[in-house]
């Protein structure tokens, strides 16, 4: 079987960007030889209201379904247009000071992409 590069960002939910506070809240994992670009989200809605019990949920369930969207190459007005996977990878992995942010890139190698994303997300999410 083979074995594919791959490289990686956890997505953090960062309710108050002043306190420099977040939870894990997705994976965004891309893979160039294999093809693969994918987010996996997970949101514990208690969790993220003990950090920040003003937080609007929806809002940010919102947010996180924009950046599996943009991960699976669909376009919206607000979401730019990037056509090829690297690109796209790197548009989700740019730091940004919004409430979700993407944490450092990482990497390592995998015989299966999608089953790696979801261990990612089981390890560093729920």
């Amino acid at each position: 079987m083979s074995t594919y590069d791959y490289q990686y960002v956890t997505l953090r939910l960062v309710p108050r960007v002043e306190r420099e506070e977040f939870i894990n809240v997705g994976v965004v994992l891309y893979s160039q030889e294999a093809e693969f670009l994918r987010g996996a989200v997970h949101l514990d809605p208690d969790k993220a209201r003990a950090l920040a019990p003003e937080l609007d949920v929806d809002a940010v369930r919102a947010s996180l379904d924009a950046v599996c969207r943009v991960a699976a190459g669909e376009h919206s007005p607000a979401t730019p247009r990037l056509d090829r996977l690297g690109p796209r990878f790197g548009w989700l992995s740019a730091p940004r000071s919004t409430i979700v942010q993407p944490g450092p890139v990482h990497g390592g190698t995998t015989e299966d992409p999608a089953a790696t994303l979801d261990h990612l997300v089981r390890i560093l999410v729920t």
